[in-house]
Parts: structure tokens; sequence; C-alpha cells
């Protein structure tokens, strides 16, 4: 019984600790073991449930070893005499099937927190961007925005040119997904998220998520769903920039200028930077040779 209830208070507070520990997450590659690094806050969620998700399980791994080699030294073979049979010990018990419980209860119970704060979606976000995919690129238009032809600003990307995604740094980003054709799926890696992209809606599905994007910088995005022959060919770029550059771009989109001229008037390159055009006739070859 003793050592049932010394077994539950180490436990106890090996969880206690862990949770006091939560509100100071380290960042770097050690205590990420492998998990990327993110630039969105909702990035920040999802890397700090698996850092801590880890040291869960390895608070859990060391015990049970520690465990294991206390019970090879301490009832190891001393002589032929076969040493006294015990059974039942119920306390124990208890406390084994208790604890395992109480893991997983609080695993659940911060992945569903982190998971709602992933897919949370403000009243009224500061920016909204449509994201129309089809067979085999996309399309970004920016709402409440008219440009020159007096429909919203829009990108469309086609096989000689990786269509931009522009978006502020700083300011929540409402993504409202929608696909022509098939299924496709809206992947950043950056992001550390992706949402399939469904035809219609007649099954109900709201194909919304929002991101509060944190750093500067180009980032590829992908296709992540199989959608037909050229679903490899299917990237796009997000270039994220200030919310001062953001503005003054929607600006000159609003004029008339092109997603280049626009991207090169607040000094950012007007082609994408993190992947380029794929060379359909040159890959086809060289996947024939």
């Amino acid at each position: 019984m003793a050592r049932g209830s010394r077994l539950a208070r180490v436990a106890a507070l090996g969880l206690l600790g862990v949770l006091a520990l939560t509100g100071c997450t380290p960042n770097n590659e050690f205590w990420r073991w492998g998990w990327p690094d993110g630039i969105t806050d909702e990035a920040y969620e999802m890397r700090t449930l698996w850092i801590w998700s880890v040291i869960a399980a390895l608070i859990v791994g060391f015990a049970v070893w520690g465990l294991i080699g206390w019970s090879v030294v301490m009832h190891r073979k001393r002589g032929d005499e076969l040493p006294k049979q015990t059974a039942y010990n119920l306390p124990l018990e208890i406390v084994y099937t208790i604890i395992p419980f109480l893991i997983i209860a609080g695993l659940f119970f911060f992945t569903v927190v982190t998971q709602n704060r992933v897919q949370e979606r403000s009243a009224d976000p500061d920016v909204t961007i449509a994201v129309n995919a089809f067979k085999w690129n996309w399309q970004f238009v920016y709402a409440d925005t008219t440009g020159a032809d007096g429909e919203p600003v829009n990108t469309v990307g086609n096989s000689d040119e990786i269509p931009i995604l522009v978006v502020p740094t700083n300011e929540t980003v409402r993504f409202e997904v929608a696909s022509a054709d098939v299924i496709h799926s809206f992947w950043v890696p950056e992001f550390l998220f992706k949402l399939d992209v469904i035809p219609g809606n007649e099954n109900g599905r709201d194909n919304v998520f929002e991101v509060t994007v944190r750093e500067e910088g180009a980032f590829v995005g992908r296709c992540a769903e199989l959608c037909g022959t050229y679903h490899a060919y299917m990237n796009f770029e997000v270039r994220a920039v200030s919310s001062a550059d953001y503005d003054a771009y929607l600006a000159a989109r609003e004029s008339g200028l092109s997603t280049y001229d626009a991207l090169e008037s607040i000094g950012q390159s007007g082609t994408a930077t993190s992947t380029a055009p794929f060379d359909l006739i040159d890959d086809a070859q060289r996947a024939d040779g």
C-alpha cells in the first residue's frame, strides 16, 4: 500500500511539474524535437502541444525504464530457491490503471484546447482573402478591394507564372477556401496547417481558417491532395510583408498595376522566389529518359 501511494505521489508531482512549466515553452531545435518552428501564432500553439507531449512521454518512459531497472536489480536471481510468489496487489493495480487514464485525459484536454485555438475564428478579421483552387493552379481574391476593372483585386496563376499570395504580418488574416472542380488542399508548410478544399458546400462544410503571421518573407505553398495529372505542379507563394507594404500593394493593384509591378513598387520581387514554374516539356523528357 505504501509503495503504491509513493508511486501515485511521484506521478502527481511529475504531472504538476509539467503543467507548471507549460507557461515557459522553450523554442530551439533541441526542445522542438524535430517539430518545425512555424511563422504564425497558430503554429506556436501546435509547437507548444508537441513539445510538452514529447516531454510527458519521456517522463513516462524514464519512469518505466527506472522501474524495469529497479526490478532487474532488486529481484535478480540469488540462488536456486524459488522466490516468494505474490499476486493481486490491489492498491498497485488501481494506481497503474488510474495513472494512464489521467495521462490520456490530460493529453486529450490539451489537444482539444489547442485544436480549438488553431481553428478559432474572430468576429471581425483584419483581412479576408478568398482562395480558389482549380486544376491545376490558384486564384487569390482580396475582399473589400476594387480594381481598375471594377472587380475585386485578384491574382491568378498559370503554367508560366507562380501566383503570389500577399499577406500582412501581425494582423488576423482569414482565408475562405473553395474549389472549382475536385478536392484540393491548401498547404503552407510554415503555417504548420493545411485544409482540404472541398467543392461546393452541400455537406455543410465551411472551408475557412485564420492565421496571424509573425514573420516577413517568402514561403512556398502547395496542394497537398492528389488532385490529378498536374497535382505536383500546383505551387504558389505566400509573400508576408509589413502592414504598411500590404496597404501600399493593394493600393497599387487597385490603381491598375499587375501583381508583378505592384510588388516591385513596394520593394519586393515581382516573381516568386521560393519556388519556380515547372517546365512541362523538359520534365516529361527527363522522366522518359
